[in-house]
């Protein structure tokens, strides 16, 4: 397991700066990550923020400047590092950078989870959905998308956002931060690999086009 990195792959979040790795996230959800390391020039977070993740959503309970000689056993201990020293190597960034020490917990399920679950939609809940897809489109730079992305990840579950990206014409990063959306509104999910419709998104398609 990583040791408690925020530098790897990014997730969604309520602040969507601060980068969690998957495995950290699940060692914060199953208790055996209490602490996270990472070098800013400014904090990215604060304590009392939370951040959804691949494991629920982890809040932040304290930001501390701290010198790295000041890193003990138990803190690479709890940041899933084997040592000090294994833990500052695995840390991105310059050593001009002020390394911050972050308490985090496991906060509970994340609400989209339950959200993406339903299988089943009133005539309110799917002109809701319609509306809020027609926002997505109409506030686009690139023209309406939802529909043709949502259709292209049911034929295709499990694509690589690349491919998503290259079938619907779009630049891959656009793409991702445009499916973030879909996935907050319960309509997709995400794979270890690529993406698949949610039950929700499911039922919304199965209404709209029957």
């Amino acid at each position: 397991m990583e040791a408690g990195r925020l530098d790897a792959t990014p997730v969604v979040g309520d602040n969507e700066n601060m980068l969690l790795s998957n495995d950290a996230a699940r060692g914060i959800s199953d208790g055996t990550i209490s602490l996270v390391f990472r070098r800013w020039q400014h904090p990215d977070v604060a304590a009392g923020d939370t951040l959804r993740t691949v494991a629920g959503v982890v809040a932040i309970d304290s930001v501390t400047a701290i010198d790295p000689s000041e890193i003990s056993v138990a803190d690479a201990t709890a940041s899933g590092a084997g040592s000090p020293t294994e833990l500052l190597s695995s840390l991105r960034g310059s050593s001009d950078q002020t390394l911050y020490r972050i308490a985090v917990h496991w906060h509970g399920p994340d609400p989209r989870d339950a959200l993406s679950a339903e299988s089943t939609l009133s005539h309110e809940q799917v002109d809701q959905i319609g509306r809020r897809l027609a926002s997505l489109d109409k506030r686009s730079s690139h023209g309406a998308w939802t529909h043709a992305t949502l259709h292209q990840i049911v034929v295709c579950p499990g694509r690589p956002a690349r491919d998503l990206a290259e079938a619907l014409g779009r630049d891959k990063e656009g793409l991702k931060l445009d499916i973030r959306k879909l996935k907050n509104l319960g309509l997709t999910r995400s794979l270890q690999v690529g993406y698949q419709i949610a039950p929700r998104g499911a039922a919304y398609l199965a209404a709209i086009d029957p």
